[in-house]
């Protein structure tokens, strides 16, 4: 059985204030490969079936004149001044591989495969190397997990929010991620696309008493309940290793849910 790591319980002022054991679910080997087919599985069931209308394109009188014109062989409407259509490249022409909405784009794994992917993703939250390759900033991070009481499932304001990920020394992160807004504003214009950023901490509680919204002000955060917690939380882009902060009832909770992660 694998040895469990005992951790510090942080208060909002980043003071000890006790300490819990972690449970075997942060034993769980490292496996990227896993993560990786489980955050895909995820992302394929957001995407819809697409398809095209079989005649889109088609319902033309255009013809081909064949050789000895001196002009190309693709079809040409009768009377339109000899302009190409129904041909792909034309305008208002086909598509040449148009999408099907029969084709299988939905991407399955084994519910075994999948528990172990959330396992080793919360593992990976527990090692400082892994978090810290991902580009986080954890120099004033003490240790990891980072777990901090109950008391910031209370917190209902941005700036409380914003005082206590300060005082927990995540800070940094935070201005990494607005940074990064920043840069990625400047380059170019994006037509019809979402700003892009990057990620910031994610937070872990066991029961949301407004701390959701207070934190949804906060660049790059991300809170979620233990219940609603999946492995594309915790490795966006298919990379394990975010940086978390849980709550010890979060922890508690994971350990009632997940107690025995060792045997799947």
């Amino acid at each position: 059985m694998p040895e469990q790591k005992t951790v510090q319980i942080l208060d909002l002022q980043a003071k000890s204030a006790g300490s819990i054991t972690l449970p075997t679910i942060f034993s769980t080997p490292l496996r990227p490969d896993v993560i990786k087919r489980a955050v895909l599985a995820i992302q394929s069931s957001r995407l819809q079936p697409q398809g095209r209308d079989p005649m889109a394109g088609k319902r033309t009188t255009a013809e081909s004149r064949g050789t000895g014109s001196a002009i190309a062989r693709v079809p040409r409407l009768k009377g339109g001044g000899g302009r190409a259509a129904f041909a792909p490249s034309t305008v208002k022409g086909r598509q040449p591989h148009p999408p099907r909405a029969e084709k299988k784009i939905l991407k399955s794994i084994p519910k075994k495969e999948a528990k172990l992917a959330l396992f080793s993703a919360i593992a990976a939250t527990a090692q400082k190397e892994t978090v810290a390759s991902r580009g986080h900033m954890i120099e004033n991070v003490s240790d990891m997990p980072l777990v901090v009481n109950n008391d910031i499932e209370g917190l209902t304001t941005t700036k409380d929010v914003e005082t206590t990920l300060a005082n927990l020394g995540i800070i940094q992160d935070i201005t990494r991620v607005r940074e990064s807004r920043k840069v990625r504003a400047g380059k170019g214009k994006h037509r019809g696309r979402k700003m892009k950023q990057a990620v910031g901490p994610l937070i872990v509680v066991a029961e949301n008493k407004g701390l959701v919204n207070a934190a949804s002000n906060v660049p790059g955060v991300e809170v979620t309940t233990v219940a609603n917690l999946n492995t594309e939380m915790l490795a966006p882009g298919t990379h394990p290793g975010r940086l978390t902060l849980w709550s010890s009832s979060a922890i508690q909770t994971l350990d009632k849910l997940y107690g025995k992660g060792e045997s799947a």
